[in-house]
């Protein structure tokens, strides 16, 4: 009933929220990825997108059709693996950058594995400056991370901007140094906070440092300053801090795959795991 690659073009845009985007990802054009969701909203007979020259949303039918559109998805590629017979299989490297610690990146490698069994994966979380390092060392095969500043390389999964957030009940004091909840170089927020603040001319004291997230969200919970985040995982208890304490603005950050010098069966391995977390990639803003 559903045309798989209608699908594939439905999550694409679902994900992106941009028919231009999508049909670059895609690699088609943008009056195919538009025939595609037509088509698919004529077999469902509901409409998917709400859609403008400005801005596309998913509807709440469409919002229904996500997870379908991944399930069918998935049962389609693993029987197209089996009887293709070119199932990957080998030690797969893979690197997850600490934002994604608390979405629902976990289901999406639950799901490769039990469609991918050879695949013996190999997880890395950190900072995604460090994972751009061993990326590039070559002892990670596949990283989903933040793109460094004036970058370009990788595949687009997702882009959001960045905000200062802190307890609701803290309060920023204009005559004293800003208090910064940190990231350890070289950690991609953490330059573009300290960045956007010497610009501004805006002093600050680091109030604490963690290689963990959890450790951060621990000293931001506690009041003991703010920190620079993603909008669109902002953790339970924390908020944006409001435009009237008159910090600068930190800009949008992109979220990436980037492949490794890898051949063979890693090569394989690490292709099939892009094209779930991209399936997938509407999880990755979504909470646990």
């Amino acid at each position: 009933m559903y045309d798989p690659a209608q699908l594939r073009t439905f999550l694409t845009v679902s994900q992106t929220l941009s028919f231009t985007q999508a049909a670059h990802r895609l690699g088609l054009r943008q009056s195919t990825v538009s025939q595609h969701v037509r088509r698919l909203e004529d077999a469902t007979g509901r409409t998917l997108f709400t859609r403008d020259t400005h801005s596309v949303e998913l509807t709440e039918d469409g919002e229904a059709m996500l997870g379908f559109a991944r399930t069918i998805l998935q049962t389609h590629e693993r029987a197209a693996a089996f009887f293709a017979g070119t199932r990957p299989r080998g030690r797969l490297r893979f690197g997850a950058s600490e934002d994604f610690v608390l979405t629902r990146l976990p289901e999406i490698l639950e799901s490769f594995r039990t469609a991918h069994p050879e695949v013996d994966l190999e997880l890395t979380v950190g900072l995604s400056g460090t994972l751009h390092e061993l990326l590039a060392a070559g002892s990670l095969d596949l990283v989903l991370a933040k793109r460094r500043d004036g970058h370009s390389h990788g595949e687009l999964v997702w882009r959001s901007s960045l905000t200062w957030i802190g307890a609701p009940r803290l309060r920023i004091d204009p005559e004293r140094p800003l208090p910064l909840i940190l990231f350890p170089p070289p950690g991609i927020t953490r330059a573009r906070a300290l960045e956007v603040l010497e610009e501004d001319g805006r002093a600050w004291r680091i109030a604490c440092t963690s290689t963990s997230l959890s450790g951060l969200i621990a000293a931001a919970r506690a009041g003991l300053g703010i920190m620079a985040h993603t909008r669109g995982l902002i953790p339970p208890g924390l908020t944006p801090v409001p435009a009237r304490a008159g910090l600068p603005d930190l800009g949008d950050v992109d979220f990436v795959l980037l492949h490794g010098r890898t051949g063979g069966s890693a090569q394989e391995a690490a292709d099939a795991l892009a094209s779930s977390i991209l399936a997938g990639a509407d999880r990755l803003h979504r909470q646990v």
